[in-house]
């Protein structure tokens, strides 16, 4: 069950991100993105909030029922962005979101079988980085967020991470004291 909500959940993500950041932000700028503040004075394009738990979903969607449903959510995340985002903005995503998520999968799949969280946070900065460096440059002409956007992304894996350890420290048998 916990897999098909993920699943759910990570497919939601992306066209939730990309009305986020056409609609709602402290600051909204012309022909641009609405932003958020991440810390330290950096600012982000308020999607940030939705990506940096993809990354993290997406683990866990490959975790429970396989590559081949992460890859699927992959491509019905993308193509739902198109019906809440401007075509160049849905174009810039999906571009992103496709890149970063099989360079995500790609680190995640041999780490996770030894390391879990290890695996989810190295596939998730991969991932992070990617996906920003090549949302910004697509979507806006420009890389100027993109501190902001890394740094706002891995709060949200920080804490979607956070709940995954809860979860696999809630599945795992503790040992009992003799």
């Amino acid at each position: 069950m916990l897999g098909y909500l993920a699943l759910a959940g990570f497919v939601a993500t992306i066209p939730a991100a990309n009305w986020l950041i056409g609609n709602l932000g402290t600051t909204c700028v012309p022909n641009g993105p609405c932003l958020i503040p991440v810390g330290f004075g950096l600012m982000a394009p308020s999607g940030v909030l939705m990506i940096g738990l993809a990354l993290v979903l997406r683990d866990l969607v490959q975790r429970r029922l396989g590559l081949v449903w992460s890859l699927a959510g992959i491509v019905a995340g993308a193509a739902l962005s198109w019906a809440v985002a401007a075509p160049a903005l849905a174009l810039a995503s999906a571009c992103a979101f496709l890149f970063s998520e099989l360079a995500d999968t790609a680190v995640y799949t041999p780490l996770a079988r030894k390391r879990l969280i290890a695996a989810v946070w190295a596939s998730s900065l991969v991932g992070t980085v990617i996906d920003s460096t090549l949302f910004l440059w697509l979507a806006f002409g420009s890389v100027q967020l993109l501190p902001g956007l890394v740094l706002g992304k891995m709060w949200m894996v920080a804490l979607a991470t956070l709940v995954l350890w809860l979860i696999r420290r809630r599945e795992t048998p503790t040992a009992t004291a003799a």
